[in-house]
């Protein structure tokens, strides 16, 4: 019935939409639906049709095959609509792209070339996109090979494209000549083709190419654009070049550019990352002076910024602040508040957000769960903690190295060894791979309570797993047999750590000499000092203190031995 009343609408899409409207797509099958999509997609608007095959292919799930392609013929053949033919499966590829279903359009690329229809240019140039978003760049290339194999004749935004594909894969040399050859192939790059070069350059750090290319747009007759400017801005103040960025920001208004709130957040965060929150909340009051709206991205920047001053009694404003603007704190915000606040010991504040967060809809990340985490560690709530980590993976949530690590470091902390290598199983159970951090936990842990013997065991396990011990591995059981007197091993571990390529550090020699004085090994210690001096370690308090009575001022281990 459905089938019968299409065709006797045929020659009238707008009825057919409306007919499908009406009956809902529910009542269709895959006959019917590809008979509907062919009609509409005879107006000269491809909007409906684009909307249909969305709402077909995503909510009532129908699957884009070789079958849809095959009853999309059919349909055509039936109505004699030979001109609908290239823009039905061309369309069936955008609404793929759009509904994220690259695998899909890309299938559809082939079953159009099996029909001998080739897709228009722009529908490609989707498809190319879609596969980029996916991150899929070998699919990209396959996809482009065909074209030109087929002589689906390219278009500068097609060169775009594939340049932005080489970006992304780091391959810059080869993006700068591909530039080459469409200039060679009579294609004039365009702003948005070095906005994507510079982009690349500025990505990977390498800021000298990325001001060549710059300054040689003009030359080619191309001028920089605002997203220019901002992201030379960013690259800039990302590698900590705030003179050169603020000089780009001054240039912009003589271009006739206005600064974007993109463009302000590049220097914000540039000042904010080198400590000058002075000039970082200047900017900020220029923007809104300005009538640029501050985004909840500046906001984030400043509140980390704040956090890391430790000037807390500023960050209930900031977010008074973001609240009068209509700025939501996002998972962003929400996890340097978070952070932040579990770093200043304060659990309460830090889990009333977390309850906030879930009380919103907004979901907490991992790194929302191993702040929670370490401050319950710091707090001795060892059973909370371990509980809190049960239930995350109960929400389907996989823990990763540094939420193991984190954990793993408040049971040793807390004396419950027991307890952490138990962890260091589970982690070989979930594969999740330990590093030098997750040793250099256990190992201080177990120097902790004395264990020095079995701390020096764990460097020839991490050899064989293949991670190499580093400084704080050597500190560790150099500090842990000072504190037992035991010299010997003391000092053998220090030519080991010489052996290796390790330079002592303060730490190295405080242990040294605060174990040699207690051990009344006085001259010794006094040649210890004196290579210190000149290996060009300032000795401190605690030296001085281990030499005059014997015994350094106690300190604990997890304070001393990263210095």
């Amino acid at each position: 019935m459905i089938q019968n009343v299409i065709f006797k609408l045929h020659k009238s899409p707008n009825l057919v939409l409306r007919f499908v409207h009406e009956v809902g797509l529910s009542q269709f099958d895959l006959k019917c639906f590809c008979l509907a999509v062919v009609v509409v997609s005879c107006l000269k608007d491809n909007e409906p049709t684009l909307e249909l095959l969305k709402h077909g292919v995503g909510s009532n799930g129908f699957v884009v095959d070789k079958r849809m392609f095959d009853e999309i013929g059919v349909a055509w053949e039936k109505l004699g609509f030979p001109e609908t033919t290239i823009s039905a499966f061309d369309l069936v590829i955008r609404a793929c792209c759009k509904l994220k279903k690259s695998n899909a359009a890309f299938g559809c690329f082939y079953y159009m070339k099996e029909r001998g229809v080739l897709p228009q240019i722009r529908i490609c140039n989707d498809l190319l996109s879609s596969l980029i978003k996916q991150n899929d760049t070998e699919k990209a290339w396959v996809l482009y090979a065909e074209m030109f194999r087929l002589r689906i004749k390219s278009n500068v935004v097609t060169f775009n494209i594939m340049v932005n594909v080489l970006c992304k894969e780091g391959k810059l040399k080869k993006a700068k000549e591909f530039i080459e050859s469409m200039e060679y192939m009579e294609f004039k790059p365009n702003v948005i083709t070095y906005n994507t070069l510079i982009q690349g350059y500025c990505t990977q750090g390498k800021l000298e190419q990325a001001k060549e290319v710059f300054d040689t747009m003009g030359s080619k007759g191309v001028h920089p654009d605002t997203f220019t400017y901002g992201t030379m801005i960013t690259g800039l103040s990302k590698e900590g070049r705030l003179e050169e960025a603020v000089i780009l920001f001054d240039e912009m208004p003589n271009k006739q550019l206005l600064p974007t709130t993109f463009t302000y957040n590049a220097l914000i965060d540039g000042y904010c990352n080198k400590g000058d929150l002075g000039v970082a909340f200047m900017y900020r009051d220029e923007m809104v002076k300005k009538g640029i709206q501050p985004s909840s991205s500046t906001y984030n920047m400043l509140i980390h910024a704040v956090f890391m001053e430790g000037r807390i009694e500023k960050i209930e404003l900031l977010i008074k602040e973001m609240k009068e603007r209509s700025l939501g704190l996002d998972e962003i915000t929400y996890n340097i508040l978070i952070n932040g606040y579990c770093k200043e010991g304060n659990a309460k504040k830090a889990f009333d957000l977390h309850a906030e967060m879930l009380k919103k809809g907004i979901r907490p990340t991992k790194v929302t769960y191993t702040a929670l985490i370490y401050v319950l560690g710091k707090q001795h709530r060892m059973k909370e903690a371990d509980k809190l980590f049960e239930q995350i993976i109960g929400k389907g949530v996989f823990p990763d190295l540094i939420m193991f690590n984190v954990l793993l470091d408040g049971h040793c902390v807390n004396g419950n060894m027991e307890r952490a290598f138990m962890l260091l199983n589970d982690m070989d159970k979930k594969k999740v791979v330990p590093d030098e951090v997750t040793y250099n936990t256990l190992m201080q842990g177990l120097c902790r309570v004395g264990k020095v013997e079995e701390a020096r065991g764990l460097l020839d396990e991490m050899r064989k797993r293949g991670i190499k011990p580093d400084h704080v591995s050597y500190n560790t059981l150099i500090s842990g047999y000072s504190r037992k007197g035991d010299m010997d091993d003391a000092l053998r571990v220090r030519d080991e750590m010489l052996s290796r390529g390790f330079n002592p550090t303060r730490l190295t020699y405080n242990s040294l000499i605060q174990g040699l004085s207690k051990n009344k090994m006085g001259e010794l210690a006094e040649e210890l000092l004196n290579e210190m001096i000149n290996n060009g370690i300032k000795p401190d308090d605690s030296t001085y203190f281990s030499l005059i009575d014997g015994a350094a001022p106690d300190r604990k281990l997890e304070e001393t031995v990263g210095n």
